[in-house]
């Protein structure tokens, strides 16, 4: 369905809420012209340093939408253009990235650094766990109701190993499958 992002924007606005969201190239035409058209009016840059990189990321937003193709509730554009320096193999190496986002609402570009920042804070404490500790993109389960109740019991578990103070999600797994006495504790059974 080609225009579900479309009518799922216009169900948010029509709600009377908020959205916003990455925009990728399978949006066509919109990302071209946000690309072309695109006219920083605020910036704030954002210095980071952990796990061995530092980072710049660089947050600017437009609200001059005059020439960039309409799209439902669209009111802010945001560019962010991010420079990474680590080692990989003793080389020093450097990337850069330029990411766009769309929001159908007004805020500083250091609101929206904030948020996009959140974002992937949880894409990280979350999706990732699932997907590289739990092998949730590996499954083979199909059955809409089997996702449903695995999803459920994988964001369990989760959150048992985060509320029994583990910060490592794969060492809390290969700790608990290794008898019934960790669950019990874990669950605090007798």
């Amino acid at each position: 369905m080609r225009l579900a992002p479309q009518k799922t924007c216009q169900l948010i606005i029509d709600t009377e809420n908020q959205d916003w969201g990455a925009l990728k190239g399978n949006h066509g035409n919109l990302h071209k012209s946000v690309q072309t058209n695109f006219v920083a009016e605020a910036s704030y840059i954002d210095l980071s340093q952990g796990h061995g990189r530092l980072e710049k990321r660089g947050v600017s937003i437009c609200t001059t939408l005059n020439d960039i193709k309409p799209w439902p509730g669209l009111k802010t554009v945001i560019r962010v253009e991010s420079e990474r320096q680590f080692k990989k193999g003793g080389q020093l190496r450097f990337e850069t990235e330029t990411r766009y986002y769309i929001a159908s609402f007004l805020a500083s570009a250091a609101s929206f650094a904030q948020r996009i920042r959140g974002y992937w804070g949880g894409e990280n404490k979350v999706h990732h766990v699932r997907d590289m500790t739990q092998g949730e993109d590996a499954s083979r389960i199909r059955m809409h109701q089997l996702l449903q109740i695995f999803a459920v019991a994988r964001n369990f578990a989760i959150n048992l190993y985060r509320s029994n103070t583990f910060s490592n999600m794969a060492q809390a797994e290969r700790l608990c499958q290794f008898g019934l006495d960790t669950l019990k504790t874990l669950f605090r059974m007798k």
